[in-house]
């Protein structure tokens, strides 16, 4: 026995915890192997038909595709976002085609439902697998067996695949359009509010609005600052307006928001130095500094190696107006004037205030609406002193008089080029 004749307490610990050891380091051994890939075919085609669907459903129905992105952070690997049912979507498979000796590869999926699913049976997932050593796919197949045709399973490119420079400074990912979106004015003035701050591009995933709306996107997109994902997970899945699981029969929380923001910050990662996560009718002012390049670059100056950057919510009611920039021509655009609303609600300390973020995407390995859950760098909660976010819509606290409201009139810093930009875009769309 390799224990025997040991008498001591002490020795006899040693012994079972080497033998835990032991037993431990087996099974994980064990366990890489069966995610390893492995040839099951050789000298074939790659033949499947690529799907450019943002959504595409398996043929199981439970286990929804949105797109592969390259990750070599800490192995070499594929990265599937996906949305899967929680309980139902056990096991997957990436089928991988190696070009040009026609080797097929098949890697068992690690399956990764992200914790903030908030009670909804299907939650945004990582599939992840490992890829073969010898080998860069181009694209993979996703199946829930190793066995199989893969000439009859649909296949996907695999993003992210060649290094880039960044092309832009900021993105500002917004998910998700939906409920008929009409509010013109305000994203109107928000995107040219972005631009002034120094964004270069807007990522949109939409899943439907209004005609007028319609037009906007199509002159922000035809100038080069807009970009459209089509978001139709609706045609998938009962989808809820509300954040939380309430018991009403929906499948996933909002829209699938969170798996659109995932996949939002790994659609950037290589060409935008920093991701920005708001809604449409949000915008992060900054009050020490111009911009965002400057604010950023002083944030990370004092914070080496953070790259996550948390930014207070600030509500300032629509319902509370005051009767400046009333411009004439914007009054028969549908939705809010920004410019007429700079009072804001007091912090309520006992209430959790959810925050908004700034990121280094190649920092961040999932995230969900307010903060992230699993990066390698640090976080920053930037003081209200530098930065707030300016939050235009319904109050929250709808029951205070006028005067417990804050002026706050920080927006007015930016009201000439504001006013001029939305102009200009209201000319050659709307009006």
């Amino acid at each position: 026995m390799l224990c025997g004749g040991k008498k001591s307490y002490f020795a006899a610990a040693v012994c079972i915890i080497t033998l835990t050891s032991m037993v431990t380091l087996s099974y994980l051994r064990l366990q890489r192997l069966s995610y390893l890939p492995k040839i099951i075919q050789e000298g074939s085609r790659c033949r499947g038909k690529i799907t450019n669907s943002t959504i595409t459903a398996l043929k199981d129905n439970r286990t929804f595709i949105i797109s592969p992105y390259f990750d070599d952070r800490e192995s070499k690997v594929t990265r599937v976002i996906g949305i899967v049912h929680h309980e139902d979507v056990k096991q997957l498979h990436c089928w991988f085609c190696c070009q040009p000796d026609g080797k097929i590869y098949v890697s068992r999926a690690k399956i990764d439902v992200h914790s903030d699913r908030f009670g909804f049976p299907y939650g945004a997932a990582d599939i992840v697998c490992l890829e073969p050593e010898n080998c860069d796919p181009t694209h993979v197949s996703i199946h829930q067996s190793p066995h199989g045709n893969i000439d009859q399973l649909p296949r996907f490119e695999i993003k992210n695949r060649k290094a880039e420079t960044f092309s832009v400074d900021f993105t500002v990912c917004i998910s998700a359009m939906f409920g008929n979106y009409n509010n013109v004015l305000q994203f109107i003035q928000s995107v040219e509010m972005y631009k002034i701050l120094g964004v270069q591009k807007v990522v949109i995933y939409k899943n439907n609005c209004s005609h007028l709306m319609e037009k906007v996107l199509k002159f922000y997109v035809e100038e080069g600052t807009v970009e459209i994902i089509p978001w139709p997970i609706n045609s998938h899945l009962r989808v809820s307006s509300e954040w939380h699981f309430v018991q009403d029969g929906t499948h996933i929380g909002y829209y699938g928001q969170i798996t659109a923001l995932n996949d939002c910050i790994y659609r950037n990662m290589q060409r935008s130095k920093f991701v920005v996560l708001n809604d449409a009718d949000e915008i992060i002012l900054p009050l020490k500094h111009p911009d965002w390049k400057t604010m950023m670059s002083s944030l990370q100056e004092q914070n080496p190696g953070a790259g996550i950057f948390l930014f207070e919510n600030h509500i300032f009611p629509e319902t509370i107006s005051t009767p400046v920039f009333n411009i004439s021509s914007w009054n028969t655009v549908p939705g809010v004037n920004i410019l007429q609303h700079v009072h804001r609600e007091p912090d309520r300390k006992e209430v959790f205030n959810p925050k908004k973020m700034i990121i280094d995407p190649r920092q961040v390995v999932q995230t969900s609406v307010h903060s992230v859950l699993r990066a390698y760098g640090n976080n920053v909660n930037v003081p209200m002193d530098v930065a707030l976010i300016y939050h235009c819509r319904v109050p929250l606290q709808g029951n205070l008089p006028r005067e417990s409201l804050i002026r706050d009139t920080t927006l007015w810093r930016y009201n000439s080029s504001l006013i001029t930009n939305v102009n200009k875009v209201l000319y050659q769309t709307v009006l």
